[in-house]
């Protein structure tokens, strides 16, 4: 028996010699989450991830304990049942929504989808990061829109609009800012994008706003074609650690991101408990309630101390640091985890002097408010 053996091809001197990631991977920052440990590794009281201090619901912790006993098969491909009852709870056709690993996935799958080598995709200037990542990851060119007293500025979207661009995302409350723009004038940013320009709108702080003028997206989402609306099962819902998001739109958009999306992207304890946490609303009652009482209790104790906090709707605050020695966003922050408290720094977002605060508990909220007052020396 003769054995056929190949030639090995022969490249020229230039050749590399190992794997080389394509043009501009390595030019993307990686993610950094927030810390989740003090100095001296003693933690006491960790707000530096926008995590809810209730917890999740007690029926969505005995859907995932009892998700245990079929650890061995695959979970629905479809999270066909997870997808009826975000349906039902929010009155959405089940068809037009896409699971996924988190909002994340979701928002990334829109990019591989939507975006390509010599495409541009819009963001605010102090928008989530994952937004440029995506971009980024996709081959594509981020056009970053100035923001106005650290809002986005609709205006200023539009203006960033060419030929090139095909996506646009909004995160309506923004991280880190926890600001927000009036859905009238998503309405109007919407108008005047390019029928073929996505509009990304990201809510996933949308349950705990409460003002009159604030809507999440849905209703564009259910009618348009250019809209898509993303939430997730981290924040109000206390998910996290399962990684579970959501998004609606139009069917041709979610058919698109369904044939890329990994077939069991989403895992089945993610499903279960997500079903029971959608569906209790006493629970998400009980989390608006916590922060419409602390969000603002928070905010006019440490106004009262002189610091600046940016007007937020969400369940976090944006501390400004006075520009001076030994005062600054990272004198406070070493200060903080000194104590054992662990606040996020925001100098990769474009604010570097500035802390982001999660509303934690009673005892959290106090005890930071406490020690900022002794770092002031107010």
């Amino acid at each position: 028996m003769t054995v056929m053996t190949s030639a090995p091809v022969e490249f020229g001197q230039d050749s590399p010699n190992r794997p080389v990631p394509r043009p501009g991977v390595l030019d993307i920052a990686a993610y950094v989450p927030g810390k989740s440990k003090a100095v001296g590794g003693k933690t006491l009281h960790k707000l530096s991830s926008n995590e809810t201090p209730l917890g999740a619901s007690e029926k969505a912790k005995a859907a995932f304990s009892n998700s245990g006993t079929m650890l061995e098969l695959y979970p629905d491909g479809s999270a066909s049942e997870l997808r009826k009852a975000i349906g039902e709870v929010y009155g959405l056709n089940a068809d037009r929504i896409i699971c996924g690993a988190g909002s994340d996935e979701i928002l990334s799958l829109l990019a591989y989808a939507y975006l390509g080598p010599g495409d541009e995709a819009i963001y605010s200037e102090h928008g989530f990061l994952v937004y440029d990542i995506a971009i980024r990851a996709a081959g594509a060119a981020p056009v970053v829109a100035p923001e106005r007293n650290l809002t986005t500025d609709a205006d200023a979207v539009l203006e960033r609009v060419t030929p090139r661009t095909k996506m646009v995302f909004l995160a309506n409350p923004n991280n880190p800012t926890g600001t927000y723009l009036p859905f009238e004038e998503i309405r109007r940013l919407h108008a005047g994008l390019p029928d073929n320009v996505l509009l990304v709108l990201d809510a996933a702080y949308g349950e705990y706003v409460r003002r009159n003028d604030y809507e999440s997206g849905i209703e564009l989402a259910a009618t348009s074609e250019n809209v898509v609306m993303t939430r997730t099962f981290s924040k109000i819902y206390g998910l996290a650690n399962l990684r579970l998001g959501w998004g609606f739109g139009p069917a041709h958009v979610i058919d698109a991101l369904n044939r890329i999306r990994g077939p069991f992207n989403v895992s089945g304890p993610a499903i279960a408990a997500g079903i029971e946490a959608v569906r209790d609303r006493a629970f998400v009652d009980a989390a608006v309630a916590h922060n419409d009482t602390w969000l603002p209790w928070v905010t006019s104790e440490l106004e009262g101390l002189g610091l600046t906090v940016t007007p937020s709707v969400g369940n976090f605050i944006l501390i400004h640091f006075p520009d001076k020695d030994g005062k600054r966003a990272r004198d406070a922050d070493r200060y903080l985890s000194e104590r054992g408290c662990v606040l996020r720094l925001v100098g990769n977002y474009g604010l570097p002097n500035a802390l982001r605060m999660s509303i934690g508990s009673e005892e959290a909220n106090r005890t930071v408010v406490s020690h900022l007052k002794a770092f002031t020396g107010s």
